[in-house]
C-alpha cells in the first residue's frame, strides 16, 4: 500500500504510517518494499517530497545508529564545524548507543569517525570528544563515597583552589566516571566550592571545551532537561533551527519525549507541543506534533522523572545561597562638588550636554548622587531635579530622574504611575509588591504619603477590586514573615494548597500561604507540594486560576523560586516583539542596578542565549545606527565596564 501512497504523493497518508509505527517497524517497512517493489523506499521518498518534511520523514526511516551517524559526518563534512551539533549528540548517548553509532558511520561513509572529528577540532574540546567517543563510561553503577569525595576535591583543586585550571582532570573525571556517581560527587563539590559546578565551569574554562562539558554536566543531572533546553534554544526568537529541532524530536520520540515535555515546561512555563505549533508549518508541523505525543498544556500532573526533576530544583533552590551582585558601585575618589559643578555646566548656556550627565549620574551609587542633589542646592542655590527636567526629555528624562531618586521615593513614583490616569498597569503593582523586602515597602508607603498626601493602600483599594485587591492589600502591608522554613509547617501549608476546592476557597488559601509566608519557607512548601500531589505549583495556578490573581500569584512563586530569573523574563517581556515597554525596562534597570542586576544579566543570557548588553543595545537603538541617550545611559548602567 505505501507504493500507491508514494506514487500519489498523499503527503497526510506518508505522515500517518510513518509517525504511526516504530523505528523497528520502519525498517521492516524499508525491508518489504525493496523486496516487493525492487526500489529503494528512501529514494523514492526524497524523490516525491520536499523541504523539512522531506528531511524529517526520511530521517525516521533510518536506524538511530545510522541517524546519529548522519548528523556527525553532516556536523564534521563541508565548510565549517557544526561544534553544537557533536557536542549534543555525544554528550548525550550512552556507550552501546555511541558503539552502534561509530560502526553505523565506518558502514556508511567508508571512514573512522574518531579520525574525522580528530581532523576538524582542536585543543581541550577535541581531546573530550575522543574520550566520549570511546563509550567507555562506568556504567556499573556502584558507587565509591571515598571516590566521590576524592574526585569533588580534585575538581575544587584543578579549577577554583589554583590560578589557571588543570583541564585534564575535568576531561578525566566527567568523561569516564558513572552517571550516578558524578551526581554525588555534584552534591559533595558544590559543599566545598560554595557554587555549583556549572558555575566554576563557567568561570573557568571557555569556548566549545566549556559548552562540552556543560553539556555532560547537564546531561548527567537530566538528560531529558538537556534536550527540553536545546529545543527551546532551537525555537526561540526570530527563525527555527530545524536541523536541531528534528535531529531531538526523532532521537527521543522513542525514548523519552514525554519526560523532555514536562522538563520544558517545568523549566520554560510553556507546552512544547503549543510552541512547535507556533514555530512550524504545514506537513513539518503534523509529523513533529505527531512526534511530541500530544498536548503536553493539558496535562498538570508530571511524569516520573520530571516530578523527581521538579522536587529537586526546590530543593536547589531551598539549599543555594545565591550572591545578590549589582552592576553599579560607588564611585572612587568621589567629590560630589565637582559633580554637582560639572552637571551645571552641562546645563548652561546653549544646548545641553547629555553625554556629561549620563557619564556622571549613571557612574555614582544612589547614596552618592543624593549627596550630589544636596550639593548642588547648598553650592548654586538650584534645584537639581528641577534643572535635570528642564533640560532632558522623553525617556532619558524618565531614567536620569528614576536614579535620582531614592529606591522608596522611585518605587512610590512607579506605584503612582501604574495607578494614575486611564487605565492600571497591574503587572508593575505586582512586581514591585512581590518582589520588594518588608522594610523597602514600608519606606515605599512612607514616601508615597509624603509625595501624593495619600496613602498607598488606599489608592491601590480605590484602582483594583476583588481578589486581586485583597493580595496587594495584603502585599503592601510589608509584613511577610521572616527567617528559615519550618518544616513540620511547610508539610501543612503544601496539604492545604493541595486540597481540591472552589475556585475562591482555594484563592484565599493561597493567599493567605503565598502572601504571608517567608520565601526560604515557600521554597520548602512548593517543594512539598510536588511530593504530596505529583503536580507543578505552577501548573496548578496556571490551570485554576485566572486574570490578576493567577498573575499575582505566579508573580510569586517565580520570585521564590529564583528572582533573578523572574525579573530577566520580566526584561525579556518588556523589549520582545514590536515596541519596548520603556516604562518597565528602566524600572527594573534603575531598581535592581544596585542589587542583583549582574545575576539578572546572567539569567538573562541562561534563558535567551543572547546577552542583555545586546538585546538592550537592538531594542533601544535609533534609526541613524548610534546609540540614542537612553541605550547609552542603560547601557554605563548595566554594563559599566563596556563604557571604559
Amino acid at each position: 500500500s505505501i507504493v500507491i501512497i508514494i506514487k500519489r504523493t498523499d503527503k497526510e497518508a506518508i505522515l500517518e504510517l510513518v509517525t504511526s509505527r516504530s523505528n523497528a517497524q520502519r525498517q521492516e517497512v524499508l525491508a518489504a518494499y525493496k523486496s516487493s517493489y525492487g526500489q529503494d523506499l528512501i529514494g523514492d521518498l526524497k524523490y516525491e517530497l520536499t523541504g523539512n518534511f522531506e528531511r524529517l520523514i526520511v530521517s525516521l526511516m533510518r536506524t538511530p545508529p545510522q541517524h546519529d551517524a548522519k548528523e556527525i559526518h553532516d556536523a564534521v563534512q563541508g565548510a565549517g564545524t557544526n561544534e553544537r551539533c557533536l557536542i549534543e549528540v555525544l554528550a548525550s548517548r550512552n556507550n552501546q548507543q555511541i558503539h552502534d553509532m561509530v560502526e553505523a558511520y565506518k558502514e556508511a561513509y567508508g571512514s573512522d569517525m574518531e579520525e574525522d572529528v580528530v581532523r576538524e577540532t582542536s585543543g581541550h574540546f577535541k581531546k573530550m570528544l575522543v574520550v566520549l567517543l570511546q563509550g567507555t563510561r562506568d556504567e556499573s553503577g556502584v558507587v565509591d563515597a571515598d571516590l566521590v569525595e576524592q574526585d569533588a576535591q580534585d575538581l575544587f583543586a584543578a579549577g577554583e583552589e589554583q590560578w589557571g585550571t588543570d583541564e585534564a582532570k575535568f576531561i578525566m573525571i566527567l568523561g569516564s566516571r558513572s552517571v550516578t556517581h558524578l551526581k554525588m560527587v555534584f552534591d559533595q563539590y558544590e559543599k566545598i566550592a560554595e557554587k555549583s559546578i556549572e558555575d566554576s565551569i563557567k568561570s573557568e574554562l571557555s569556548g566549545d571545551f566549556e559548552r562540552v562539558m556543560l553539556a555532560v554536566v547537564h546531561c548527567i543531572r537530566s538528560v531529558s532537561m538537556f534536550f527540553a533546553r536545546r529545543l527551546y534554544k532551537s525555537m526561540k526568537g526570530l527563525g527555527t533551527a530545524d536541523n536541531t529541532l528534528i535531529r531531538i524530536m526523532i532521537a527521543r520520540s522513542e525514548i523519552d519525549m514525554l519526560d523532555i515535555r514536562e522538563c520544558f515546561r517545568l523549566r520554560y512555563e510553556k507546552s512544547l507541543y503549543n510552541m512547535i505549533k507556533e514555530d512550524t508549518s504545514g506537513d513539518y508541523k503534523r509529523t513533529l506534533l505527531q512526534l511530541c505525543g500530544g498536548d503536553d498544556d493539558l496535562a498538570g500532573e508530571f511524569f516520573p522523572e520530571a516530578a523527581q526533576i521538579a522536587y529537586k530544583m526546590w530543593e536547589q533552590s531551598a539549599m543555594t545561597k545565591v550572591k545578590l551582585r549589582p552592576t553599579l558601585l560607588p564611585a572612587v575618589d568621589f567629590d560630589p562638588a565637582a559633580d554637582a559643578q560639572a552637571l551645571r555646566k552641562a546645563m548652561k548656556g546653549f544646548g545641553t550636554d547629555e553625554d556629561i550627565i549620563i557619564d556622571i549620574i549613571a557612574r555614582r551609587s544612589n547614596a552618592q548622587r543624593q549627596e550630589i542633589r544636596q550639593t548642588f542646592k547648598s553650592l548654586l542655590g538650584r534645584d537639581l531635579m528641577k534643572d535635570l527636567k528642564s533640560e532632558l526629555s522623553k525617556n532619558l528624562e524618565r531614567l536620569v530622574i528614576g536614579l535620582m531618586l531614592t529606591p522608596a521615593e522611585f518605587d512610590a513614583k512607579m506605584m503612582r504611575k501604574a495607578i494614575e490616569g486611564v487605565g492600571t498597569d497591574e503587572h508593575a503593582l505586582i512586581e514591585i509588591l512581590v518582589t520588594r523586602s518588608n522594610e523597602g515597602i514600608q519606606a515605599m508607603n512612607a514616601a508615597y504619603s509624603s509625595a501624593y498626601k495619600k496613602s498607598l493602600e488606599g489608592d491601590i483599594q480605590s484602582d483594583t477590586s476583588g481578589h486581586f485587591c485583597r493580595i496587594l492589600t495584603s502585599l503592601v502591608q510589608g509584613g511577610r514573615e521572616e527567617g528559615e522554613a519550618d518544616l513540620e509547617r511547610a508539610d501543612a501549608d503544601a496539604q492545604v494548597n493541595a486540597c481540591n476546592a472552589e475556585s475562591d476557597d482555594m484563592e484565599m488559601k493561597f493567599q493567605t500561604i503565598l502572601c504571608t509566608r517567608s520565601f526560604p519557607h515557600l521554597r520548602r512548601v512548593f517543594q512539598e507540594f510536588v511530593r504530596f500531589t505529583n503536580k507543578d505549583i505552577e501548573q496548578i495556578i496556571k490551570k485554576e486560576m485566572s486574570g490578576d490573581v493567577k498573575n499575582a500569584f505566579y508573580a510569586i512563586v517565580c520570585s521564590v523560586k529564583n528572582q533573578p530569573s523572574y525579573f530577566a523574563d520580566r526584561l525579556y517581556k518588556a523589549m520582545k516583539g514590536l515596541g519596548t515597554d520603556d516604562r518597565a525596562l528602566i524600572r527594573i534597570l534603575v531598581s535592581r542596578s544596585e542589587v542583583d542586576l549582574f545575576n539578572i544579566r546572567k539569567e538573562f543570557k541562561e534563558t535567551q542565549d543572547e546577552s542583555l548588553h545586546d538585546f538592550i543595545q537592538v531594542e533601544t537603538m535609533v534609526v541613524s545606527s548610534t546609540f540614542s541617550p537612553l541605550t547609552l545611559s542603560v547601557w554605563i548602567a548595566v554594563f559599566p565596564s563596556a563604557y571604559e
